[in-house]
């Protein structure tokens, strides 16, 4: 989905008062007694080497490849 410019500038400029928040349900305390603090994980960068024909899969699949990577190594991990 993309926005122009021209519509981006609309919003942007939109004051808080006219912005529609009711179907937006209120935090209760129930909320909060759930919530929990979730910390990114950080990112390393590494170089390994990958078969050419699998690197070649990989970027077939999708231009983000190396998340791809990322997200089949982490599938591995946690089913071991």
């Amino acid at each position: 989905m993309t926005i122009s410019p021209e519509r981006l500038k609309q919003l942007q400029n939109l004051p808080d008062s006219e912005i529609d928040t009711s179907d937006i349900p209120e935090l209760d305390e129930q909320f909060w007694q759930n919530a929990r603090k979730v910390e990114p994980i950080s990112k390393k960068t590494v170089t390994i080497p990958l078969d050419q024909d699998v690197l070649d899969w990989l970027k077939h699949q999708t231009p983000h490849y190396q998340t791809l990577i990322n997200q089949i190594l982490r599938t591995y991990m946690n089913q071991h």
